[in-house]
């Protein structure tokens, strides 16, 4: 890394913060306090800008893309806050698809450093209330703030967005927030605020009473995507998905093409559509050709990265930041679309993730690479294979992600697929 006042910022960030994605959970906080003490201190940038606010635990990134970009299309300023990044801290805040620059995360820190000292917010808290303050300082119409983990407890929650969506969920991080579905639902309608509509994506059996009861003591009005569109036809092509979904209440049908071309984007996709409609209630101009072309064109608006993100053709060769049961069951599905003569995948896990559930959704027939990315949370790759091997999956392990990679290029044949899968951080190494 060369040593600029960007580079030095960063391994600050780095070494004086927890990071939850690089140590795992002892960087959380089980409370917002610091992101309300650090917000103070810059004069509570996150009332000043209008937001909608997005969690779930598999497609909020997906979502959070698509609506921004659906904003920017039609005309809007529009802020994007995500996380983790893949590649360079800055993805993760984002104006109208262009990351935030360098220069404005130097002195941001600079300027705080007395303060971090003393409150020692997170690496998270810290990024969040950076991100709140230049959307403020850029006077964004709207940003759309993904959340970091859970909802009730996550840094973003001191906003009050004009909507909450909440995508699916499923099975994660369950050490942290809960061990059934009831529990995660219960943290994630965390976000579900006073008289603000949400929007779920999915109906499921375990969160529906969690979310209906969470609304209605809010008074939020809430809508289940899935109950107001159906997919009536869904084509997947190589580098896009075509759909028509008909909108049950006005008996209409949308024809729509997505760059994101997971089949799983179906059912972010409906809450997107519902997301939109709420949000032409409210005023917004969200004419139907800027929400079609939007779609078409979400990865050159927002530089979104890593779903089913397909970089060659010969092998076909797909990046996909699918970790956790729910993710990896969409991508096993999605394979069943595919056409090769042989699978190989390359495949890390980090360590708190249900690696046995997830090894069993893989097909015994591929050939694997077991690689660990650099960083403390990754799990040891001798012992990822040894795993995979009692689930019947064979393959030799590599100590790091290019070199399990570049293999996996060198052994299969243009009619073969390479798959990269398991983490976001084996995705960003392999970019």
């Amino acid at each position: 890394m060369s040593n600029t006042p960007y580079q030095q910022t960063l391994t600050y960030l780095y070494e004086q913060l927890p990071m939850f994605t690089r140590v795992g959970a002892t960087a959380l906080k089980k409370d917002l306090h610091n992101t309300i003490a650090l917000c103070a201190l810059l004069n509570n940038p996150q009332e000043k800008f209008k937001s909608i606010h997005i969690a779930g635990t598999n497609g909020k990134g997906s979502t959070s893309h698509m609506l921004a970009a659906i904003f920017q299309q039609a005309g809007y300023k529009t802020g994007l806050y995500t996380s983790p990044h893949l590649v360079d801290f800055r993805e993760r805040i984002k104006i109208n698809g262009q990351m935030i620059p360098e220069a404005q995360v130097v002195n941001f820190v600079e300027s705080l450093k007395p303060q971090i000292e003393i409150i020692q917010p997170s690496f998270f808290e810290l990024t969040v209330a950076m991100a709140f303050q230049y959307f403020e300082q850029e006077k964004v119409d709207i940003a759309v703030i993904e959340v970091g983990l859970g909802g009730r407890l996550d840094s973003t929650n001191i906003i009050t967005p004009a909507l909450s969506v909440i995508t699916n969920i499923s099975y994660d991080h369950m050490n942290i927030l809960g061990n059934t579905l009831a529990e995660i639902a219960a943290e994630k309608a965390g976000i579900i605020k006073k008289g603000i509509p949400v929007v779920i994506s999915e109906t499921q059996t375990e969160s529906q009473p969690v979310f209906n009861a969470t609304a209605a003591a809010k008074e939020a009005p809430i809508s289940f995507a899935d109950q107001e569109w159906l997919v009536e036809q869904s084509k997947l092509n190589v580098s896009n998905l075509e759909l028509s979904l008909l909108n049950t209440r006005h008996n209409q049908v949308k024809h729509l093409t997505l760059d994101l071309n997971g089949q799983y984007q179906e059912k972010n996709v409906m809450a997107v559509l519902s997301a939109v409609s709420i949000m032409q209630q409210q005023g917004w101009h969200l004419p139907e050709d800027a929400v079609n072309t939007a779609l078409m064109h979400v990865k050159k608006l927002t530089g979104l990265r890593g779903r089913w993100d397909v970089i060659n053709t010969h092998p076909l060769t797909v990046l996909d930041v699918g970790h956790n049961e729910a993710g990896i069951t969409e991508i096993m599905q999605q394979l069943m679309h595919v056409n090769y003569q042989q699978l190989h995948i390359v495949l890390g896990f980090v360590k708190d993730k249900e690696v046995e559930k997830a090894l069993a959704l893989f097909p015994p027939a591929a050939t694997y690479y077991f690689c660990k990315a650099q960083i403390p949370r990754a799990l040891d790759e001798v012992e990822l294979a040894n795993m995979a091997l009692q689930k019947g999956l064979k393959g030799h392990p590599y100590a790091s992600v290019q070199e399990a990679f570049q293999m996996a290029r060198q052994h299969a044949h243009k009619d073969d697929m390479v798959l990269v899968c398991g983490s976001c951080f084996i995705v960003a190494e392999a970019i």
